[in-house]
């Protein structure tokens, strides 16, 4: 691992994003909450939080950071779902890799709810949206990317 024992403790935060392409029947089962498997939403932002909480087990040579908020949002768009997710810490290393660990595992478990519907399901666009704090501060993704 990186030794950040001489950087310096800011607060850190960063955002993720992605989203999984659904069919419209899924969709719809989507939003009247009719997934087999039961409630994705809900069980999808559960695991993204779990998951941010686990990224030094799951990422080799990432620090377990003390993790002071993380927030995973799902929305049911016309075409899939869009998940973001936030992560804050006041720490000497950043938690980009948590946030997109966090909207990567929500995906995954949305899949996994809605598997036995819609095996078209595409889990795409992962990537950090936005990071500050540290010694590189403010990092915002371009529009055009």
């Amino acid at each position: 691992m990186v030794d950040v024992s001489a950087k310096e403790v800011t607060a850190r935060r960063a955002t993720a994003r992605g989203r999984i392409l659904l069919l419209p029947e899924t969709i719809a089962l989507l939003r009247d909450g009719k997934v087999p498997k039961g409630d994705a939403l809900a069980t999808a932002r559960i695991a993204g939080i779990m998951a941010a909480k686990r990224t030094s087990e799951l990422i080799p040579l990432c620090h377990a950071l003390p993790l002071s908020k993380i927030s995973v949002d799902l929305t049911i768009t016309e075409s899939g779902v869009d998940i973001e997710a936030e992560v804050c810490v006041t720490g000497r290393t950043g938690v980009e890799m948590e946030a997109l660990t966090a909207v990567s595992v929500a995906a995954l478990t949305l899949y996994d709810m809605v598997k036995a519907v819609d095996r078209q399901a595409v889990i795409t666009e992962i990537r950090l949206e936005h990071k500050s704090g540290g010694k590189t501060g403010e990092f915002h993704r371009d529009a055009d990317r």
